[in-house]
């Protein structure tokens, strides 16, 4: 049986405008999300609808500014010459925490942590194969209860050559490393999450899964706030603090379901994203 937690998962949002970082914060919004990312992103997923726009420093310092009580994330792009100017340039401006993308071994991640210094935490965002199946040898360098990992499900589907992201989880290949995470004692999550009865693959299939696994961290998708930077329009016309609502309520009724029922629901997400990801290779 997977090791469940017991803490509610915690909830990400990628923005780089302060009113509506400020407003989410108020609305169960633990962690802040910028995004510097550009290197070889706009080659990998530039068919996909994923968040690709370059925020700034000034972004960062802007954001950092209003925010309270949510934590303030910065990803920056993976190992590159400019690395360590991007770190300190985030540190500086406000950051509270840095992600690394794309990263493929343990000296990625000893290179990277040599860089920041453990001045802010990291979350490593094991989205790459190699990386995935490399966790047990890198894992170690991480500190529990401080630095995190977040399995980025995009490019892993990607990087496995499956047409739809949530291929991996339905196949179970995100099983054995939650159990190494679980019991390792680093916070973990994976993946982003639609509104309640939309997308695909409905966000109540994937909630089952953080739930069973042991996921504690989640990014809110785009569905969520459709890139507005008009908190009146976030607030009134798409409901933002009714679908956290939502996604909660459904989140507390899986942590009282039992193990059977959880284990149905992988088949049930199992099956549907199967059947998702074929019928896409069928349309190319």
């Amino acid at each position: 049986m997977m090791t469940a937690s017991k803490n509610l998962i915690e909830f990400m949002l990628i923005t780089a405008n302060p009113e509506i970082a400020k407003y989410a914060e108020t609305n169960n919004v633990s962690r802040i999300f910028i995004d510097q990312e550009t290197l070889g992103k706009q080659e990998r997923q530039g068919h996909l609808n994923t968040h690709r726009a370059s925020h700034t420093a000034e972004d960062i310092k802007n954001v950092a500014a209003v925010l309270t009580s949510a934590e303030l994330m910065v990803r920056v792009n993976p190992l590159n010459p400019n690395s360590r100017t991007e770190i300190e340039t985030a540190i500086e401006c406000g950051c509270q925490r840095l992600m690394l993308p794309m990263f493929t071994c343990k000296s990625d991640v000893a290179k990277f942590l040599d860089f920041v210094g453990r001045r802010v935490p990291v979350s490593f965002l094991a989205e790459t194969p190699q990386a995935l199946v490399r966790l047990e040898d890198w894992l170690p360098l991480l500190k529990p209860g401080y630095d995190e990992v977040h399995i980025g499900l995009n490019d892993l589907s990607l990087g496995l050559g499956v047409r739809f992201l949530f291929e991996p989880l339905a196949a179970r290949m995100i099983e054995i490393p939650s159990q190494v995470l679980n019991d390792s004692g680093v916070t973990w999550g994976f993946g982003g999450i639609a509104q309640v009865g939309k997308g695909e693959l409905p966000s109540e299939l994937v909630l089952g899964e953080h739930v069973r696994l042991g996921s504690e961290r989640v990014i809110l998708s785009r569905a969520f706030h459709k890139g507005v930077n008009d908190v009146a329009v976030l607030a009134n016309d798409l409901g933002f603090a009714k679908e956290i609502g939502l996604i909660r309520s459904s989140e507390r009724e899986w942590r009282q379901a039992s193990e059977q029922a959880l284990l149905e629901n992988q088949r049930r997400l199992r099956a549907l994203a199967f059947d998702i990801g074929a019928a896409d290779a069928v349309r190319v």
